[in-house]
């Protein structure tokens, strides 16, 4: 005789037991993306301790190869351009104390002065690099453009609790007309991040100086003639010209003898 509870109790028990496969497999799915996360995390703290260890205890010296940049593609801006970099761009040098007492340098050399002159270079029609004895206004050029470096900062793992380098430099363009007047005054921020390596923090925040700098040429490909009005001194220069021509000159009048028209 079937007892009449049987029936119910082995459906329920199988519907348990269907149910509690799907519940096994969420369970399992979920274990797999926390345990996912966990590892995630770990590595991400032993990538930063690493860079901690790697940068505590003693500073560093930073030296800078020149970065290079790809050809960009653009038609070179047509004026004719002067350029003069100052002393302190063409071989910069930061010094900074950082957590824990240690000394960093970080020395750019002359990695600003080729770049920009490479960049320069594929931007404009014709640049001249100018000594600093030159006066560019006599020069016949359409602009006169004049970078520099207002701010560089920059962060380590140890400093910010990441296993990144991170870099910030913040250059201002300067750009004069043919007869002197100031254009623009253009700040650009930039900005370069670097994880860390087994390779040591120098190689890193190298690498993240070399990113801030190309993020620079890259907002000045996009940005420069837009922000500072570069591209339209050539015309200014012809209206100024065809305004204000240069005054004849007048021959010197002469005797019939063939001697000037001063007395004895």
């Amino acid at each position: 005789m079937v007892d009449s509870g049987t029936a119910p109790r082995n459906g329920a028990w199988n519907y348990l037991l269907d149910s509690g496969s799907h519940t096994v497999r969420d369970m399992r799915h979920k274990a797999t993306g926390v345990l996912r996360k966990v590892i995630t995390r770990i590595r991400t703290i032993c990538l930063a301790t690493a860079a901690a260890v790697l940068t505590a205890g003693c500073g560093a010296t930073v030296t800078m190869d020149p970065p290079t940049i790809p050809v960009p593609l653009l038609e070179p801006i047509p004026v004719s351009v002067g350029v003069r970099f100052p002393e302190n761009f063409k071989d910069f040098s930061h010094d900074e104390e950082v957590l824990g007492g240690e000394e960093w340098t970080i020395n750019l050399g002359r990695s600003n002065e080729k770049l920009f002159t490479e960049l320069f270079g594929y931007m404009f029609e014709s640049v001249t690099i100018l000594g600093p004895e030159d006066d560019p206004f006599t020069m016949g050029f359409d602009a006169y453009i004049e970078p520099s470096i207002d701010a560089f900062e920059f962060s380590l793992p140890a400093q910010t609790r990441t296993n990144a380098f991170a870099v910030w430099v913040r250059y201002r363009i300067k750009v004069w007309d043919s007869r002197g007047d100031q254009l623009a005054n253009w700040p650009i921020a930039a900005y370069g991040k670097s994880e860390a390596t087994m390779m040591g923090g120098s190689a890193a925040l190298q690498r993240a100086a070399v990113l801030a700098m190309r993020d620079a040429a890259a907002l000045m490909i996009e940005k420069l003639d837009r922000e500072t009005g570069v591209g339209s001194t050539r015309a200014q220069r012809r209206s100024a010209v065809s305004t204000n021509p240069a005054p004849a000159t007048t021959p010197a009048v002469s005797n019939d003898d063939g001697q000037d028209g001063n007395d004895d």
